[in-house]
């Protein structure tokens, strides 16, 4: 079953505009499943999880080219940060004129190693897991009462918003889906795409977080319960953040230097996920988790949230801005 997405008259727009269209965000998010239903005839499709193709990207591009791209109206090359020199292979296929769609489920597309080279070539889209509005199309819920609403509200906020799960029909099922891409991401994704050989250590400081969604993040307090360095604690939380595991979350200033300098606050960017991690299905929803749920909403309409809090620890939850305007929300 195909979902509309609300991205797509977006990614129509752009794609007429430019010779790379980027789509990137979590696995299993839909990127792929939403290129495939907008993509015309003809169109070449290369998932890079095949080693035969993956190879001859890598090692022989000209017969690559032959073989996917020439005469084709469009190449969609699916997780192309897989390949080594990914950035200069694409850099060499659409200035020979090709067009080309890629998606990647990490922000290692995002790096210097891949995106440096296409500059001026290429359009950037995020596809985060279903919003609000996606999940109650994809439930076909048509009329909203405030009994209805809290109810779906309610799901879209414990079991998230993949679309996998959200389709699956019982509490077990969508339970076992995301328990299921918790281990794809941490084994597959963070291992892989970032080196990381403690995977114990990685899952203990995942369940650390969702025990408390919007705390602070203080490096300290994290690398002496792990045991590891303050720099090892970084590198952990890049790779969480940039897998699209957890959202870090500056705080708000005027003087914009001081966000990169203060503390953020840790958000999971799918709280059925977080509840997967923590093993809460069953639990009445804390204020914290509608608070992630909340964040989470605010992420999908393109907007970019932060947290303000005095020394003298009076706070407002989430600070926007739009058009030139400072908006407060206070969960």
């Amino acid at each position: 079953m195909y979902v509309e997405r609300d991205k797509e008259d977006e990614l129509h727009r752009m794609s007429k505009v430019t010779g790379i269209m980027a789509v990137v965000g979590p696995r299993q998010s839909g990127k792929t499943t939403l290129l495939r239903h907008m993509m015309p005839k003809d169109t070449s499709y290369v998932l890079f999880d095949d080693p035969a193709a993956r190879r001859l990207f890598e090692e022989r591009l000209e017969e690559f080219e032959v073989q996917y791209i020439r005469d084709r109206p469009l190449a969609l090359l699916d997780e192309v940060p897989y390949c080594s020199e990914a950035g200069t292979r694409l850099k060499y296929l659409v200035d020979m004129g090709h067009k080309l769609w890629v998606t990647s489920s990490s922000e290692v597309l995002m790096g210097r190693d891949v995106l440096s080279y296409l500059v001026g070539r290429v359009s950037v889209h995020r596809l985060l897991p279903f919003n609000l509005r996606e999940f109650l199309r994809a439930k076909d819920q048509r009329v909203l009462t405030p009994e209805i609403e809290e109810v779906r509200v309610r799901e879209h906020m414990t079991f998230g918003g993949y679309p996998n799960v959200v389709l699956a029909e019982g509490a077990d099922v969508k339970a076992k889906l995301l328990e299921d891409l918790r281990l794809t991401m941490v084994m597959r994704d963070m291992a892989r795409n970032f080196s990381i050989n403690n995977l114990g250590d990685i899952e203990w400081l995942a369940l650390y977080l969702a025990q408390d969604p919007g705390s602070l993040v203080k490096i300290e307090d994290l690398a002496s319960h792990l045991g590891v360095s303050r720099p090892t604690v970084k590198k952990y939380l890049d790779a969480m953040e940039k897998s699209y595991l957890v959202h870090l979350m500056r705080p708000f200033f005027t003087n914009k230097r001081k966000e990169l300098v203060k503390q953020r606050r840790a958000y999971f960017l799918d709280t059925g996920l977080r509840n997967a991690i923590a093993r809460e299905f069953d639990k009445e929803p804390t204020g914290h988790l509608f608070e992630n749920y909340v964040m989470t909403e605010l992420l999908k309409m393109g907007l970019e949230p932060r947290y303000w809090r005095t020394k003298s620890k009076a706070e407002v939850d989430f600070v926007i801005e739009r058009g030139g305007d400072v908006v407060p929300i206070e969960v």
